[in-house]
């Protein structure tokens, strides 16, 4: 039986090998160890509170989640979140730990709503600028804080320093092996991931020279760090049923929410852009859902995708579930088991790895691009970029789709027009193309000349649209422009709402039945 399985699990799947999904999900359960502590430290909680909220979200989402091969942890762009949780409880940290995890749980529960109701797909929307410069700041995140490595805390200080003298330069040495390796060696041979090997053959000249350098477990110890000692059983967390306790985990629940989400969204369409493949963005809002909600449940930090480890996945072959499902085995294993073997391994061979992740993450292309693309395309990427390295994911996100909303309203504002012709009765007629809203209205009212038109006046809005209450301030203004010189106006081919929404001048408006088109306007007045 045991070798049926082997044989199946190593027989070529659909989306490549299920050899190579194995081994790029073991390279990935040692990339996601530092990583794991690194963030739950960042967060103010025991280390391991971090590696069992990966091993949760990594294992959860493999199995259930709408994008193979992509990877789910624990991540900074949460972790810079929840310490704020943490820090309302200083001086009792039981509690805040308490608040924590019943935070993580509902927002769980808001992402399953966002999957349910179909709200994930509006991620596709996402403009392509926007997405540049998420890629590109993700990327100088995950180098910046590679950097953090090369420093160290000296006894009594409390305080990192920068590494010095032979530490340094073993250091370097170490990491630009690992860089080399990852990077040459799938130029001679696919049979095993380079990122995989890269880390075993740094790892065996540190342990064999030996070599003075940093290991994994330097950047916290597993069982302290000042830290209670947590056991990670299934445990509902206690904090009062009351208002006042509402008040604190449900805005921290949804702003969680809103990043983990668009941390996942936007890595698993990166994931589709490079492997020409389409995730389900819907199935993976439930299945980080779910995760979050069971990591609150066993006492751990939560998570959502992480592109660093997803790009080590996907670089080094991982297309299948079953990467995802190896990676989070063998993390587990790591934890509860092999936890000396992986004091074992030198940061410099994991740095090395994510340094490359970084090369391979950045669109270098950006920069031949941007000065043919237009302006605000250019000035779109290098704000999300500047905002995700300075303040987070969400904010950039956020700032870059507003950017992008304005400068598409403002593009369109520009193909409004219209079709004159004069009738066989002497009357003119403007036939109106483009939707009419609050950007277009003031090139709207442009088109018009009251002066110099005779008498009897048609605009028919067939081929427009009107949108929102500027649109019809500025219908409003051109009737009385005429009105005050005596004209007619007649307006054709308007809805009943916009009708009710002109008062007085919607008596100009001819009602057609058959023709009248049916539609809402944005406007408070009609709630």
């Amino acid at each position: 039986m045991l070798l049926l399985l082997i044989q199946r699990f190593l027989m070529p799947n659909k989306d490549g090998k299920y050899l190579t999904d194995f081994l790029s999900g073991l390279t990935v359960a040692l990339a996601l160890i530092p990583e794991a502590v690194a963030f739950a430290l960042v967060a103010g909680v025991n280390p391991t509170v971090g590696l069992y909220a990966a091993f949760i979200m990594c294992f959860i989402t493999a199995v259930f989640g709408g994008r193979p091969g992509m990877i789910s942890g624990a991540t900074g762009s949460m972790a810079v979140v929840l310490v704020s949780i943490m820090l309302l409880f200083p001086n009792d940290p039981i509690t805040g730990m308490s608040y924590l995890f019943a935070t993580i749980i509902l927002t769980g529960i808001i992402q399953i709503i966002v999957g349910v109701l179909g709200l994930g797909k509006f991620i596709r929307m996402m403009p392509k600028s926007v997405m540049v410069g998420f890629v590109n700041g993700l990327a100088i995140v995950i180098f910046i804080a590679q950097l953090q490595q090369f420093k160290y805390t000296p006894q009594g200080f409390d305080h990192k320093i920068w590494l010095q003298g032979t530490d340094l330069y073993v250091m370097i040495a170490l990491v630009i092996l690992a860089m080399a390796i990852t990077h040459y060696l799938p130029k001679f041979t696919k049979a095993i991931p380079s990122a995989l090997t890269a880390i075993i053959v740094v790892t065996l000249i540190v342990l064999f020279a030996p070599l003075p350098t940093k290991h994994i477990l330097n950047v916290g110890d597993m069982i302290g760090s000042g830290k209670e000692v947590i056991e990670h059983s299934f445990s509902i967390p206690h904090i009062p049923l009351s208002l006042h306790s509402l008040s604190i985990i449900v805005p921290y629940a949804f702003i969680l929410a809103i990043i983990g989400l668009s941390e996942s969204l936007m890595t698993l369409s990166l994931i589709d852009e490079r492997t020409k493949t389409r995730g389900r963005g819907n199935k993976e809002c439930i299945a980080q859902g779910a995760g979050n909600i069971i990591c609150g449940f066993f006492k751990s930090m939560g998570g959502c995708a992480m592109i660093g480890q997803s790009m080590i996945n996907i670089t080094s072959g991982g297309r299948g579930r079953l990467s995802g499902i190896t990676a989070a085995i063998f993390l587990l294993l790591f934890i509860v088991i092999a936890m000396p073997l992986i004091k074992l391994i030198p940061l410099a061979a994991l740095v090395g790895v994510m340094f490359m992740v970084v090369i391979e993450t950045f669109e270098w292309a950006s920069f031949k691009f941007i000065r043919k693309i237009p302006l605000h395309d250019a000035f779109i990427i290098i704000v999300v970029t500047v905002v995700t390295v300075l303040a987070d994911l969400a904010i950039a996100v956020i700032i870059g789709i507003i950017l992008a909303s304005l400068v598409f309203a403002w593009q369109t504002a520009k193909n409004i027009y219209t079709e004159q012709k004069t009738n066989s009765d002497g009357s003119k007629e403007y036939v109106l193309h483009g939707p009419l809203f609050f950007s277009s209205s003031t090139r709207f009212k442009s088109l018009f000349n009251p002066a110099s038109d005779p008498k009897e006046v048609i605009i028919d809005f067939k081929y427009s649209r009107v949108c929102d209450h500027s649109a019809i301030d500025a219908i409003r203004y051109i009737a009385e422009g005429y009105n005050k010189l005596g004209k007619n106006l007649h307006l054709k081919h308007l809805s009943k709402e916009c009708k009710e929404l002109l008062g007085k001048a919607g008596n100009l408006v001819e009602v057609n039945v058959m023709e009248d088109p049916d539609y809402h306007v944005a406007s408070d007045k009609l709630g």
